[in-house]
């Protein structure tokens, strides 16, 4: 499976998988710089991954399918578009150039969000992102952090490709969270060193992620202890949701002042 990432809008990726001149993309939010790529390498696009169905995922698809009208739109079964012609649910597969694809149904973000994976990818949009999850929108504390649970049970080799470039603010926090985690400083000064050469800090490992992203061991000490402290609380007392939803909230207040963009 060849994979390459398209920049797009301010800081998203577009997933582009490729067999051959076919082609199937991941969440395309814009369609110029997509359809020029397409034009320049004669692509034939065969299929669209949504993960969800907010506008930065979604608004190239139809611009794409004005071109390409016998092109699949995958997507989850409540994402609420039109032009869906696959909405698949927890345990569906799909077959994407020649390689088989799960479908994990993974809502908090939104409702309808779903991730495509199998022992070599992730497509998690933005439930996970490097370094860090997405916000909780539409759904519960508890629906995201059971979504975040799923996957992290994914085997440890796959690589993680997530709808946003935003590694170097996760990881700012990431150290604000657990202090003495040298592997989250060796970690966060790879991706300053990578984000000031302007070079992509995505995909990344889950299993770099399962060790340096806080938001996949939320539940687990040192990092339970430093959330339930923060919060005036005592660790053993609170839930895997209260503790992730305490570390949303936690990053959310710091997200504000703009201070871990730095």
């Amino acid at each position: 499976m060849q994979i390459q990432g398209l920049n797009a809008l301010s800081d998203n990726y577009i997933w582009i998988i490729s067999q051959q001149k076919n082609i199937w993309v991941v969440d395309p939010g814009e369609s110029a710089p997509l359809l020029n790529l397409i034009a320049q390498n004669q692509w034939q696009l065969q299929g669209i991954l949504l993960t969800h169905h907010h506008w930065d995922h979604t608004n190239g698809v139809e611009d794409l399918l004005a071109q390409f009208p016998n092109a699949r739109v995958y997507a989850g079964r409540l994402t609420n578009k039109t032009y869906i012609t696959d909405a698949l649910e927890e345990g569906d597969q799909i077959q994407i150039a020649g390689e088989t694809l799960n479908i994990l149904e993974t809502p908090g973000h939104t409702l309808d969000h779903i991730a495509y994976f199998n022992d070599q990818v992730l497509f998690c949009g933005d439930t996970l992102f490097a370094g860090g999850c997405g916000r909780v929108f539409e759904g519960t504390a508890e629906q995201m952090t059971e979504s975040l649970l799923k996957l992290r049970a994914i085997k440890d080799d796959v690589w993680v490709y997530c709808g946003h470039e935003y590694t170097l603010a996760n990881m700012n926090f990431a150290v604000i969270a657990e202090p003495d985690n040298q592997d989250i400083q060796a970690r966060r000064d790879q991706v300053r060193a990578a984000t000031q050469a302007q070079k992509p800090c995505v995909p990344s490992k889950l299993s770099s992620e399962k060790h340096t992203n806080p938001f996949l061991h939320f539940d687990q000490m040192p990092l339970s202890v430093n959330i339930a402290q923060h919060c005036g609380q005592e660790s053993h007392k609170m839930t895997p949701s209260k503790l992730f939803a305490e570390l949303r909230a936690w990053k959310d207040s710091l997200d504000m002042t703009g201070e871990l963009d730095e």
